[in-house]
């Protein structure tokens, strides 16, 4: 017995660990065609949110279908450890236990950490279980284990000893909540209200002063210079003279340089060299002074001289304050400025000067360029191919190590003013020995410091098999499939990857790039917890079903655009489901007899097989430009019309009866391709409907079924049956009109003309219409006078006799409204037809179309002021 309603809850579980049990997920190079995927890795502080559902949707819907092909299909799976937002967790976690993380050795802090990892670490991914994600989990990954830490090692030495890797004195991006550096990938810049400073400096040995504007006095004790430029008529007499800096009294050199613009504030500039890398670089062209002011928590640190160990904005208050009261404040204004916060913690970023260890970018930076340009790595959508080699172009050095204890220690040993870079200590010391015999493994030490998490992330494609160790698994896997992506980390992930596939296997590390949009609400906001606007998405999963969660994320999802998310389109997949199950009730409620399938039945079911055809064409292109929204959405068009609407109509035995066994097998036929159509997209109910549909044999699921492939079809038959459906449409519309009722059978006929015959002599096209209808004849005539109501289809002239007199005024009323319609229409296509360059620039068979269409039109037009003579008695 058929539950009466669809439960989610009952079959996901139960099939998902079905598949589980019979390893469906899993994969070992064998003869077949590989296709493989790598998840981008989440953070393993993460829990599902609807950006993952969408990426992961994405990835199962593909890797699904490619297992349906018979391609041995591969999803890896795994976590990223995720260096600053995972040691701000184990912080957290400590400080409510009452540790501070300054209270324990690196050892001891590592040993909290992994304990937390292991609790945590892992529930996203149980999580994606619950979408249906069909990841090889037995080939899980962590950026952290062993096999992926030791890559990470083998990747710095390597490039460390062909040159391509150093250590450098430059201005960093810092984080003075992480208290780590940042790669310019990890700060988000955006504009922000401020207020803009006009400071007096005072001229040494005179009672003028210069104005320089700022948005940042607690700066102002770092200054160690003013610079003007050296072409601004204004400040030429300055040359050679000194200022006085503000409250600090120190004593500094006007500088003249070409940076400077003119044309901003005063056209004078304070010189922070500590705390701007503009600033540095001046500095670094005149030998000025460097006086960093900060701490590295942001707090002002011995050399600033005022406000020692108080925060940063809280003394851009006071500081402002003690200028005011000095005197030294021409103007105070409100001011838009760009300010760069941690993609992490969101603080405010300082540029430090700091020691820290970099990737050569442009020396990796040739090979992923071109292959992206000449598309040996397709990106979908294009458009992203040009914001793509802007970055290249403009690429700078990767800034990779981060002050943190949690992640991948630099493999730098440093004896005295020497450093060793080798993958393990006892290498390190040999090298060292080599240059020095005397020294011991106690004498050497090795780097604080860890690698930035993107490091390790870089490497994915090729790690997640072994690649610097199991060559056999590599070569049939790599390159991977496609990747699926944000356009966000274009830069931070997916440009590193291509550098990384060149650099140590000489080839792109996947073949096409899918970029997938930003989930928003239905306003275009971006989804925030802030905001509220965030649903809760295993919630979704529990309200509405996995598969009408999959549904309603794909349903609006254009290819590359953001996702407009809303409930109700959840809400609709799960109706979806409901309208797929009610029809599978319906087919399993038929009871069968010998009987011969009627010509009608007959016809329905070959319209059908012809437009799956059509449909599994149509879903193949759509696959191949990843319009994966289009896809299912043509796949619902037809389950919901032709199918449930349609063509069970056609089909259904009256109430009573029974129905040919042959027409029940049909159904059951098509049945059973639409399962494996839906299949990728809405895994679970497929699924569920597959083996209800009939007994099957053990291996026999869906999950394994042959997709459907593009096969040829009859369009002639299809439209005879289009127009079917348009005719039984209009008739009802006549009947609903004329309140005429269902039961009362009437009389139709076709004007004669060649389509109309063909119509008629179509086998089981006479019976279908009469039985949708309630027809009791139909027929052809060559009277174009008869009474009754008209309509058009196609081109053909309809007649519906009507035992009642008719609304001449109203019929009339109806037929100019179309009539104005049509001639619309017709003047809308000759205008296309009339323009020479899209007759000359497009594709023969669209202007073909046109033509057609306009031909179409023309005759409707012909017809329809026939029916309005006719009905006048003209």
């Amino acid at each position: 017995m058929i539950s009466p309603r669809y439960n989610p809850a009952d079959v996901e579980s139960k099939w998902y660990q079905y598949w589980l049990d019979k390893r469906y997920f899993h994969s070992e190079p064998d003869e077949r065609e590989a296709f493989s995927i790598v998840i981008p890795p989440p953070n393993v502080t993460g829990v599902l949110h609807m950006g993952h559902m969408l990426n992961n949707t994405i990835q199962d819907i593909l890797i699904r279908k490619a297992r349906m092909e018979g391609k041995n299909a591969c999803w890896v799976p795994g976590t990223d450890h995720a260096s600053i937002a995972t040691e701000a967790k184990v912080v957290k976690m400590l400080r409510e236990q009452g540790i501070k993380k300054g209270d324990l050795t690196r050892e001891q802090f590592l040993e909290y950490a992994w304990q937390w990892k292991d609790k945590y670490g892992g529930i996203i991914l149980e999580q994606l279980q619950k979408l249906g994600a069909s990841c090889d989990w037995e080939r899980t990954a962590f950026t952290m284990d062993e096999v992926r830490s030791a890559a990470v090692i083998k990747v710095f030495v390597d490039l460390y000893h062909k040159g391509k890797l150093y250590r450098g004195k430059r201005m960093v991006n810092w984080d003075p909540e992480a208290k780590t550096v940042l790669s310019n990938e990890e700060v988000i810049y955006s504009m922000e209200q401020s207020r803009l400073y006009h400071v007096k400096y005072r001229i040494e040995g005179s009672d003028d002063y210069l104005i320089i504007a700022t948005t940042r006095p607690e700066t102002i004790p770092g200054d160690t210079a003013v610079a003007v430029h050296p072409d601004d008529p204004r400040y030429a007499h300055l040359k050679g003279k000194k200022v006085i800096v503000p409250i600090i009294g120190r004593v500094v050199p006007v500088i003249f340089d070409s940076y400077v613009d003119m044309e901003f504030g005063t056209g004078a500039l304070k010189v922070t060299p500590a705390h701007d890398t503009n600033d540095y670089e001046i500095g670094e062209r005149h030998q000025l002074e460097i006086v960093d002011v900060f701490n590295e928590d942001g707090t002002m640190s011995s050399a600033s001289a005022v406000y020692q160990g108080e925060d940063r904005f809280v003394v851009r208050k006071k500081f402002a304050k003690d200028l005011e009261a000095a005197d030294l404040i021409e103007k105070i204004e409100d001011y838009q400025n760009n300010v760069g916060r941690s993609e992490r913690t969101n603080s405010v970023v300082e540029p430090r000067l700091s020691l820290q260890w970099y990737v050569d970018m442009k020396a990796l930076a040739g090979p992923a360029l071109e292959s992206v340009m000449n598309d040996e790595v397709d990106f979908y959508p294009k458009n992203q191919k040009n914001i793509y080699r802007h970055w290249m172009e403009n690429i700078r050095d990767w800034c990779i190590s981060r002050q943190l204890w949690w992640g991948h220690r630099i493999p730098a040993y440093y004896y005295g003013d020497d450093v060793f870079v080798a993958e393990t200590p006892e290498a390190a010391l040999k090298m060292a020995q080599d240059k020095y015999p005397e020294v011991q493994s106690a004498d050497l030490r090795q780097d604080e410091d860890v690698l930035d998490t993107w490091f390790s992330s870089w490497l994915w494609p090729i790690s997640v098999f072994d690649g610097f160790n199991d060559k056999k698994q590599l070569d049939y896997y790599y390159p991977t499939s496609v990747l699926v992506t944000g356009w966000d980390i274009i830069f931070l992930w997916v440009a590193r990857m291509i550098m990384a596939g060149y650099e140590w296997e000489g080839k792109r590390p996947f073949k096409d790039v899918y970029f997938t949009g930003m989930v928003r609400d239905k306003l275009r906001r971006k989804m925030s917890k802030s905001l509220g606007n965030s649903p809760d998405a295993l919630k979704l999963i529990e309200d509405y079903g996995a598969d009408g969660v999959r549904f309603g994320m794909l349903s609006c999802s254009p290819a590359g655009g953001d996702l407009l998310f809303d409930e109700k389109l959840v809400e609709q997949g799960r109706n979806f489901c409901n309208k797929i199950w009610n029809a599978l009730r319906l087919v399993e409620s038929w009871e069968t007899s010998d009987a011969p399938a009627s010509e009608g039945s007959t016809l329905a079911y070959e319209w059908m097989q012809n437009k799956l055809h059509a449909l599994a064409g149509e879903v193949d292109k759509n696959f191949k430009e990843y319009r994966l929204s289009e896809a299912l959405i043509s796949i619902y068009s037809f389950v919901w019309t032709d199918f449930c609407s349609w063509y069970l109509e056609m089909v259904k035995p009256e109430y009573g009866e029974k129905i040919a066994d042959e027409t029940k097998r049909s159904t059951i036929v098509l049945f059973d391709q639409i399962c494996a159509l839906l299949h990728p997209f809405m895994p679970f109910i497929t699924e569920e409907i597959w083996h209800i549909l009939r007994p099957r044999a053990e291996g026999d699921d869906c999950i394994m079924s042959a997709y459907p492939k593009p096969l040829s079809f009859n369009q002639n038959l299809i439209d005879k049956v289009e127009q079917l459906k348009d005719i039984v449409t209009n008739i009802r519309d006549v009947r609903n009109k004329n309140g005429v009722k269902m039961k009362d059978a009437l009389a139709f006929l076709m004007i004669d003309s060649d389509r109309s015959t063909a119509l008629m002599v179509e086998p089981g096209w006479k019976e279908l219409c009469a039985r949708l209808a309630n027809l009791k004849s139909i027929e052809v005539t060559s009277d174009e006078k008869i009474a009754g109501v008209g309509f058009i289809s196609g081109t053909e002239k309809c007649v519906v006799v009507l035992d009642q007199a008719l609304d001449i005024d109203a019929e009339l009323a109806e037929k100019q409204k179309e009539l104005e319609y049509q001639q619309g229409f017709v003047k809308s296509v000759q205008a296309k037809l009339s323009n020479e360059r899209f007759v000359n620039g497009a594709p023969a068979t669209v202007v073909e179309k046109e033509r057609a269409k306009l031909a179409d039109g023309q005759e409707r037009v012909r017809i329809l002021e026939q029916e309005i003579l006719r009905l006048k008695g003209i």
